[in-house]
């Protein structure tokens, strides 16, 4: 039994680990931002129902999460949000929409600082190289959900921003027909029609962001 574990590829666990905790960090928060914005701008719908948490199980959509962590693009389970409790419905869902794409960037900023700033402390162990790529990937992940997400095409969060410059009675038509529009995104992605154009948009917005990696460096330099 012990020759047999020795005997495995344990890059293979580690890869998908790797994988697969960013893109659990970059869900849940990207979730909890929405349901956040949705609470402060007077809808509790996400509260009541105890998607306001950081547990990632709360938030986990099983076909999302894979293709999260292994495609680079995914979704999670959406936050309930209620519109009629907003003052202004339609401003108020597009602010809590654009919460969880800015929360991704946000996350990519800090990880990219962080990356950068432990980078001299950690990049020397193999244990300390795990938990640099991971990091890494957290942010690189997380800029690919956020962009992923200003699609617009329902149920992401970029359709939502979209509608809400339309007239009432297009907007609330088109919110109907939400359901129908995560087949079209699992048939492009799918297919690869998506793939593409989204990565190319990714490391386009992505490449100039790690010069934050480089001041975290600087300053990881002078405290190691």
């Amino acid at each position: 039994m012990l020759n047999v574990l020795r005997n495995l590829d344990w890059s293979v666990l580690t890869d998908a680990l790797i994988s697969a905790i960013p893109a659990l960090i970059c869900i849940t928060l990207h979730e909890c931002a929405h349901g956040l914005t949705a609470l402060k701008l007077g809808d509790p719908t996400a509260k009541r129902m105890g998607r306001l948490s950081l547990n990632p199980f709360k938030h986990f959509d099983f076909a999302g999460f894979l293709m999260m962590a292994f495609v680079g693009f995914g979704w999670a389970k959406p936050v309930p949000v209620d519109y009629r409790n907003f003052e202004n419905p339609k401003r108020g869902m597009a602010v809590t929409a654009a919460a969880g794409p800015l929360c991704n960037v946000l996350i990519t900023v800090v990880c990219l600082f962080l990356y950068g700033l432990l980078f001299p402390l950690l990049s020397a162990s193999r244990p300390g190289y795990y938990v640099l790529m991971t990091v890494y990937r957290t942010a690189y992940l997380s800029i690919s959900f956020a962009i992923f997400n200003i699609i617009p095409i329902p149920p992401l969060d970029g359709s939502k921003v979209l509608f809400s410059v339309m007239s009432e009675g297009a907007y609330y038509k088109l919110m109907r027909y939400e359901r129908y529009g995560m087949l079209i995104l699992i048939v492009l992605v799918i297919s690869g029609l998506l793939s593409g154009p989204l990565a190319s948009a990714v490391n386009a917005v992505f490449e100039p962001l790690t010069a934050i990696a480089e001041l975290g460096l600087k300053l990881g330099k002078l405290l190691a």
